[in-house]
């Protein structure tokens, strides 16, 4: 699963790693969790662009919004087939940016320890991200999960599931409106072992009302 991650990036090096328009307004935010207003990119007729969604994807039919906290992942293995994704993998995929995320390690008679999990050449992650446009009484609500899969070999040891984490050279296929499922399948894939660096963080992590670059420090820094 992905229930935390953070993103401190300005717009303008989001817009040149993923080669988009990029002016929508969004504060670092270095503790993300479910509910929270996240950057996803998007391809349009007039060509990607960055917008902010909701995490926790509320599919259009959905009699009540709530729904999403409880959909802020999405299991590439049936995704393509769940009643509240099979739309959005058809037609809304969308890459969510992210510095990088928190996963938890179970530790035998003691709390658990976080870990901080980003890209080893400090470039920014590019999770496979669903999206979706909910009409309520208010107006639109456009929502976002994320994908997750397997762990590779460096995630195991802290957690079975990690994101699905795209390779650039994939960026453009998977945000394709025509894009082959087959093709799309076999990108949901665990990202190779060397492509991440992973250190222990510290505990207030744990605790979504923190904020501030610390969180992601290594926690012997």
């Amino acid at each position: 699963m992905c229930g935390r991650y953070f993103l401190s990036s300005p717009m303008e090096a989001i817009a040149v790693q993923f080669e988009c328009e990029a002016q929508t307004g969004f504060a670092p935010r270095y503790n993300l969790a479910p509910t929270a207003v996240v950057p996803v990119v998007l391809a349009t007729s007039a060509g990607r662009v960055v917008t902010l969604h909701r995490w926790g994807l509320v599919p259009s039919w959905s009699k009540d919004p709530a729904l999403g906290a409880r959909l802020a992942n999405a299991r590439a293995e049936t995704a393509a087939d769940k009643p509240s994704f099979r739309a959005p993998f058809r037609r809304g995929r969308c890459i969510i940016p992210a510095d990088g995320f928190y996963e938890w390690q179970a530790r035998p008679g003691g709390p658990k320890q976080p870990f901080c999990i980003r890209a080893a050449d400090g470039s920014i992650l590019a999770f496979a991200g669903l999206r979706d446009t909910w009409e309520g009484p208010d107006g639109a609500l456009e929502t976002c999960a994320i994908l997750t899969t397997s762990a590779n070999g460096l995630m195991a040891p802290i957690h079975d599931r990690m994101p699905v984490i795209l390779a650039p050279a994939d960026y453009a296929a998977w945000l394709d409106p025509d894009g082959v499922p087959e093709r799309l399948k076999a990108m949901l894939r665990p990202c190779p072992e060397g492509f991440l660096r992973v250190y222990p963080v510290g505990p207030r992590v744990g605790n979504v009302r923190n904020e501030g670059p610390e969180l992601a420090e290594p926690a012997d820094a």
